[in-house]
């Protein structure tokens, strides 16, 4: 089957069954290799991309399911490393060994889209799905709001 949809703002068809997880598809197919494969029940949160706008577990959502969307991977939350998060989790040394910290990311962009001033309770709320074998649960709150803080202070500066 065809299935025509946007990838990190680029038109994208792939003819792949359509029962296909999404997840696959991006690593498989697209060599998107950012998304990572963690438990294949949607459990961890490790395959976590953007779909219409909003986290998904793409190891659970078939191909099919993003006809005509707009999908967003890590590789495409900016083209340079260069977004709040990225380089909060940079600077914080949020990831211990990394492999959940591209779905912890990607979850957290989606939370400062709807929440762009979270507090800490809904910060734990919108993350609480994404696990972190590591443990740095602390970093990565601590990461969020140094991303929200940084888009204010450049908020800030833009107006004067």
């Amino acid at each position: 089957m065809a299935v025509t949809f946007t990838v990190n703002g680029k038109p994208t068809t792939v003819d792949v069954p359509a029962d296909m997880p999404l997840l696959w598809v991006l690593r498989d197919v697209l060599s998107l290799h950012g998304t990572k494969y963690g438990c294949g029940s949607g459990q961890c949160g490790a395959c976590t991309v953007h779909v219409r706008g909003r986290a998904v577990r793409s190891c659970q959502t078939p191909v099919s399911n993003v006809a005509g969307a707009a999908v967003v991977t890590i590789e495409g939350l900016s083209a340079d490393g260069s977004h709040p998060l990225q380089r909060a989790w940079e600077t914080l040394d949020v990831p211990e060994c990394g492999y959940c910290q591209a779905g912890q990311i990607m979850a957290a962009a989606a939370l400062i889209a709807a929440r762009p001033k979270p507090t800490d309770a809904e910060i734990d709320t919108a993350m609480n799905a994404n696990l972190c074998r590591c443990g740095t649960y602390i970093r990565i709150r601590q990461g969020i709001h140094h991303a929200v803080r940084s888009v204010a202070a450049t908020k800030t500066s833009e107006v004067k």
